[in-house]
């Protein structure tokens, strides 16, 4: 198993990175870390910006010492005697979410960690939001790494689905199920339930799900729960409070063009603010070639 993790070496960036060295170790996984140069056309400024050959390699310079750095950090305060996760790296000028995807692809990492964006050190250079970028465009899970959450073992994921579109929920679900098994750890499904929803119609869905789970996913650890809230992102700040999980997974899809605009996308809304990873299943418009 790889592990690919984006950095922009800014101080959230630095943490994430701590993070997945230590998953990789739980994972017995190697890793791969990432720095992209933002190329101009990505900092809006007015006027003409000029990028000449010799900016760009002093820039991929300084980058690959700042990787050289961040590897021997990782390395050197390893102080266990367990698994040590191999670590390389790469970097490139170009767009960030191009170039993290073309990597995981080539390097067939299995999930992408990425920390929350934040404008501190090199972060200030990336004007947009390259987290919701990521969100938008992997073709690997993403797991984003808020800055409070400090790393423990895995020992329990909930899944969070609407079962509007069962079959890619389960899609997902199982490719969940590959981690937890390496994880050892529980899953939970959870769906968030709004007074509005129809009984008769959720219960049969519910059923039919579950069934599905139980006939095909292979894992005694999967457990179900409901909660009932009239707004998914309380619902699922209530999960990440109280159901004592370590990750929170979700799948990114495009909703409705008018939910979009009015209400925007929950995994998006729950990336700005969750105090614990979250870990993102691409959508079906991710592409598996760059």
């Amino acid at each position: 198993m790889k592990i690919l993790i984006a950095t922009d070496f800014s101080a959230t960036a630095a943490h994430a990175a701590e993070y997945g060295y230590l998953l990789a170790k739980q994972l017995k996984a190697g890793v791969f870390l990432c720095n992209t140069i933002v190329i101009p056309a990505e900092v809006p400024v007015s006027g003409i910006a000029f990028w000449s050959q010799g900016d760009s390699d002093t820039l991929l310079a300084d980058s690959t010492e700042e990787l050289k750095q961040l590897k021997a950090h990782l390395q050197q305060n390893d102080h266990t005697n367990t698994f040590r996760p191999p670590v390389d790296y790469i970097n490139e000028s170009g767009t960030v979410w191009y170039f993290v995807n073309n990597s995981a692809f080539k390097q067939q990492a299995d999930v992408i960690i990425a920390g929350t964006h934040e404008e501190d050190g090199l972060g200030s250079l990336l004007s947009g939001n390259h987290t919701i970028d990521l969100i938008e465009t992997c073709i690997r899970p993403l797991l984003i790494i808020p800055r409070t959450a400090a790393f423990k073992p895995i020992k329990k994921i909930a899944f969070a689905t609407d079962l509007e579109y069962p079959e890619n929920d389960l899609q997902q679900l199982y490719d969940l199920i590959k981690l937890a098994k390496m994880l050892d750890a529980e899953i939970l499904l959870t769906h968030i339930k709004n007074e509005a929803d129809n009984a008769v119609k959720f219960e049969k869905r519910i059923e039919k799900f579950l069934a599905e789970v139980s006939d095909k996913a292979d894992y005694h650890k999967i457990y179900h729960r409901i909660i009932n809230q009239d707004k998914v992102e309380s619902g699922l700040d209530w999960l990440c409070e109280h159901a004592q999980i370590d990750i929170l997974a979700m799948a990114h899809r495009e909703h409705g063009l008018l939910e979009n605009i009015f209400k925007g996308s929950h995994t998006k809304r729950m990336a700005g603010h969750i105090a614990i990873p979250l870990l993102v299943y691409p959508g079906t418009n991710s592409r598996e070639t760059i």
